[in-house]
């Protein structure tokens, strides 16, 4: 037994019932008949073009384009200026596509602000366009046309223009009597009809089909319908039959005769959810058929013609309708709740048998389930009422469901309001999301609602709040009736330090209206000059860029406002700028030193900067110049500019530098050996080497080389060469500058100990006990230690004896240690 109220309507296990949605606000008194109407999917925004476009008209009568909320609010209101519109339809993202028969398509947001338009292709311009479907599909919004010449041409997705000529219909003379778009297995297709002749159309190919199961009696189809979701296709033929069945046109669902001969107005498919019996839903002028499976349910019009919008949807001039199909009204759950609404004492003895039949939990979950196909807010309460009661005498009832529920139909209540008019069912929001939610709110500027259910819902603020309040600001740059200080102040004190606010977003919009210094005063709330940057670039505030840049402290941006001055401005001019920029100056040098030299010495002699300007002439000559004369002629500039520069030290060293390159030159040409681009004492230690002492000699009075440092290279040089007698030879041509304990360490360097210990008895006597040790002559080192009567150098001495036949030194040190100590 199932209790079913008044206005309810079987068709099979199911039933349908008519909510009014709203009393329209528009106050239109005319029918739709000479209107091109269209409606957002989800609830969105209805347009209408007034006057039938297609028909010929006076230049002085010009169509209107109005759009309205679903509840009628107008929205936007302009005469239409363009060409002769074919076709009208929203996009899943709400804009208006407005498809002309030249098969252009104009691109208009919600409030009517033109946004774009692309073309179909120049091969429609001839045969004109004579229909269009906009169609959605998992791939985005897309169009398809059809022409004079009777050719289809297809674009799936709007955003990314991929226009796709189909193949004709071999044969075809005659426009299609009906035709629908398919987006199946990654391809678009298209489903004609000619007569009772059925095509689809790819592509690739064109394929005849026919229907199993249709009877013979059928002429000609009139009417293609498609399912949302693109799953089911029906059929309305001459004979009044409607085929139902599986969009790939393999299978046959069902097929019902509606007795009527003339085709349907329109023709859309009915599919809840959780539906497991689909219908389709036909109008005529003054009647409405719901189509099942041998059965139907008949709504006759009392007012003008309605007009399907989305869905089951139904408008006319005064109201907006909706035909909802339910099944959950059955069994437990409507028991239950009859009984709790009526308040009757059977709601308790019901309550307790359901109870015991272990099917309370089916009863509250159907309850749950039936207040969010409910729109009206009473109802919906004394659903989740009865659901609460009822949970009550569950354990561990999962409460997730429950206030999930609530939750959700408090924002749609919300957006259901009149003044919103955005009549979402429940499944429609869970399938549109929350956050796609938020988008259209803002996009029809309802910011305070839209924050408020962020906040609701506890939406993170980088995803909720902050990013409504984003596009708040960026509306709010746009309002040119107040003053830029006025505008940025308001927007600050609204956004403040919020997470996720970007600053220089709002500033690239306010720079998008051509409000320039606005764009810059909200430049300076952004926080991060990186941020910044670009748009002033971008705005020719170069200086400004420059400014942010340095202050910011981050040299990879500097490098490029640097770099982007330089392309920009005159020569001149840039090496003014940096003149006032002694950071960005800085930077530009190392950079130039690295990549651009000519520019750098241009940049010393604009500073003339004669130190800076010698240095680089003494790099360049090293780096650049490739002869001996051109090098030399390079270091004699580096000396000029050094003697400019009052830089003695700086020009003397250069003047020899050059003295010691010729000398190289001549040395290499007479040797026959590399010796150019040698320092001043490999010079010597390579002349030495080989035996050209009287030119190390001249080197080394000729560049004032000091004493100690020609005896260190000339004994090194003589020992690599283990010329060993010279070496002694040149230790006696006079007194060493340097001691004689580098002759020991250099020879025992190249492993002559025999040699080395001739230097020995010259060493200083600070230094002997070491020079022995060194040598190997423990014994003569205990001597010296022991002369010297240093602890120390005897504990030295002592710890180099390890071995057996070193015993007596160890007993000569300990004897020494002994008579230090008595005294």
């Amino acid at each position: 037994m199932a209790f079913v109220t008044a206005n309810w309507n079987p068709l099979g296990n199911v039933f349908y019932r008519k909510i009014d949605l709203y009393a329209m606000e528009w106050n239109m008194r005319e029918d739709f008949k000479d209107c091109l109407i269209a409606a957002a999917p989800y609830g969105g925004a209805i347009a209408l073009l007034k006057e039938d476009s297609r028909r010929e008209r006076s230049p002085s009568s010009r169509p209107v384009l109005e759009i309205y909320s679903s509840s009628g609010f107008p929205m936007a209101n302009f005469p239409w200026k363009s060409g002769q519109v074919v076709h009208i339809g929203w996009t899943l993202s709400e804009d208006l596509l407005c498809v002309q028969d030249n098969g252009t398509v104009l691109i208009y947001d919600i409030f009517g602000s033109f946004k774009r338009h692309f073309s179909m292709g120049s091969e429609v311009l001839q045969p004109r366009v004579i229909e269009a479907k906009v169609f959605h599909s998992p791939y985005g919004t897309g169009v398809a046309i059809l022409t004079g010449a009777y050719k289809f041409t297809c674009a799936t997705n709007i955003e990314e223009l991929k226009l796709r000529r189909l193949t004709e219909v071999p044969g075809l003379q005659n426009s299609p009597s009906c035709w629908a778009v398919l987006a199946q297995e990654r391809e678009t297709k298209v489903i004609l009809a000619t007569g009772k002749d059925l095509y689809i159309l790819d592509n690739t190919a064109c394929t005849s089909v026919t229907l199993p199961g249709i009877g013979p009696q059928v002429n000609s189809y009139c009417e293609i319908a498609v399912s949302f979701n693109y799953k089911y296709l029906a059929l309305f033929a001459d004979s009044g039959y409607i085929w139902m069945g599986l969009s790939s046109l393999q299978e046959k669902m069902w097929e019902f005769d509606t007795k009527i001969r003339t085709p349907p107005k329109q023709m859309v498919w009915c599919i809840r959810p959780k539906c497991k019996q689909p219908s389709v839903v036909a109008r005529w002028d003054k009647l409405l058929v719901v189509a099942g499976k041998q059965e139907s349910i008949q709504y006759p019009f009392m007012n003008p013609p309605y007009v399907f919008l989305m869905y089951l949807n139904y408008l006319n001039h005064a109201k907006l309708e909706m035909r909802q199909e339910s099944s959950l009204f059955f069994h437990e759950g409507f028991f239950f709740f009859f009984f709790f609404k009526k308040e009757s004492q059977k709601a308790d003895e019901y309550l307790r048998e359901i109870k015991d039949q272990n099917l309370l939990l089916v009863a509250v979950q159907q309850c749950i389930e039936a207040a969010g196909y409910e729109h009206e807010p009473n109802t919906q309460k004394t659903l989740l009422r009865a659901a609460s009661f009822g949970k009550c005498f569950i354990s561990d009832y999962p409460r997730d469901d429950f206030v999930n529920m609530c939750r959700d139909l408090r924002v749609l209540n919300a957006i259901h309001d009149y003044r919103i008019g955005i009549p979402l069912s429940y499944p429609q929001y869970t399938k549109l999301t929350t956050e796609v939610l938020i988008d259209r709110l803002v996009l029809r500027r309802l910011y305070p609602l839209a924050i408020k259910i962020c906040e609701y819902l506890k939406i993170s603020e980088f995803r909720g709040a902050s990013r409504v309040l984003a596009h708040w600001a960026c509306y709010k740059v746009q309002q040119k009736d107040e003053n830029d200080d006025e505008v940025a102040r308001a927007i600050n004190q609204k956004l403040g330090d919020t997470p996720g606010i970007s600053y220089s977003d709002i500033a690239a919009r306010a720079y998008e209206c051509g409000r320039m210094e606005l764009a810059i005063k909200l430049l300076e709330y952004e926080p991060r000059s990186g941020e910044q940057v670009p748009l002033l670039l971008k705005m020719k505030r170069s200086q400004l860029a420059l400014n942010k840049a340095i202050e910011s402290g981050d040299t990879d941006l500097v490098y490029t406002i640097v770099t982007h001055l330089k392309n920009e401005m005159n020569r001149g001019d840039f090496f003014m700028t940096l003149q006032n920029q002694p950071v960005a100056l800085s930077l530009y040098r190392q950079f130039c030193k690295h990549q651009e030299q000519d520019t750098l010495k241009d940049l010393y002699n604009q500073d003339d900067d004669h130190q800076e300007l010698g240095n680089f002439y003494v790099r360049s000559s090293y780096s650049f110049e490739k002869t001996i004369e051109g090098r030399v002629a390079t270091l004699h500039s580096a000396v000029d500019e050094y003697n400019k520069a009052k830089s003695e030290f700086a020009a003397k060293a250069t003047e020899d530098q050059i003295k010691l390159l010729r000398f190289q030159r001549r040395l290499q040409e007479e040797l026959d050996k590399p010796y150019l681009d040698l320092s001043l004492h490999d010079t010597i230690h390579n002349l030495i080497l080989d035996n050209k002492h009287k030119q190390a000699e001249q080197l080394y009075k000729d560049f004032k080389v000091p004493d100690k440092r020609f005896w260190r290279l000339k004994i090194s040089a003589l020992a690599e060469k283990e010329e060993w007698e010279e070496l002694e030879k040149f230790s006696k041509s006079k007194k060493s500058p340097i001691g004689y304990m580098p002759f020991v360490e250099i020879c025992l360097k190249y492993h002559s100990r025999y040699e080395a210990k001739k230097y020995v008895p010259k060493v200083s006597p600070e230094q002997k006990v070491k020079a022995y040790i060194m040598v190997g002559d423990l014994d003569q080192a205990a001597e010296a230690a022991i002369e010297h009567k240093n602890d120390s150098e005897l504990n030295l001495v002592l710890s180099k004896c390890t071995s057996a036949t070193q015993q007596s030194v160890v007993e000569k040190i300990n004897k020494a240690k002994a008579q230090l100590l008595k005294k």
